[in-house]
């Protein structure tokens, strides 16, 4: 696969390394993919999740899916939304774990922003609850030059307690641009 080459070639000539795999339970999750502070986060963690041969996807307007990079898009796991008809996120991501099966993960940056963000967005949180399946916790560490898999979250209901758990792990990680990382 060229994508899975091209990925070994990107670590490897940017001095980075993988921490961990998806574990045979988690392949069907909802992917946190943070801190997100950069563009060059997505080519980071997209190559990480080729090389860990993890099945990730993500969510992109419908409009994105056109020539001349509709293939392509779709090719590295894009999955259209129509938000032409009013269509809440949550509900078409929770639509997208019911009708598709087998192992997905999709993908999410809860930042919603590369900036600092004091209150992340909560809708993953949302979908891995109505969807049943669970927050996989993926990060890339600049400090480190470090991608990898961190702790697994199962929703409990109590979404502050749930989210101060994962806020805890990535305050640990060093974005690209500290001063727009978790804190």
């Amino acid at each position: 696969m060229i994508a899975k080459l091209l990925s070994k070639l990107i670590f490897k000539v940017s001095g980075w390394k993988l921490n961990g795999t998806l574990t045979p339970e988690n392949r069907r999750c909802v992917m946190i993919a943070a801190p997100h502070t950069s563009n060059w986060d997505f080519i980071y963690a997209r190559a990480a999740f080729y090389l860990m041969d993890a099945p990730i996807r993500y969510t992109i307007k419908k409009e994105f899916m056109r020539f001349p990079f509709g293939g392509l898009l779709r090719s590295m796991g894009a999955l259209p939304i129509d938000r032409s008809k009013n269509t809440k996120m949550v509900d078409a991501m929770i639509r997208i774990f019911k009708e598709t099966p087998g192992d997905m993960c999709v993908m999410v940056t809860p930042e919603g922003t590369r900036k600092y963000q004091p209150r992340w967005r909560r809708g993953f949180y949302y979908v891995a609850e109505g969807a049943g399946v669970p927050i996989v916790l993926g990060y890339l560490d600049y400090a480190k030059k470090e991608a990898g898999i961190g702790p697994t979250i199962y929703p409990t209901g109590d979404i502050e307690a749930d989210l101060e758990k994962i806020m805890a792990f990535y305050r640990t990680k060093t974005a690209k641009f500290p001063e727009n990382g978790v804190r």
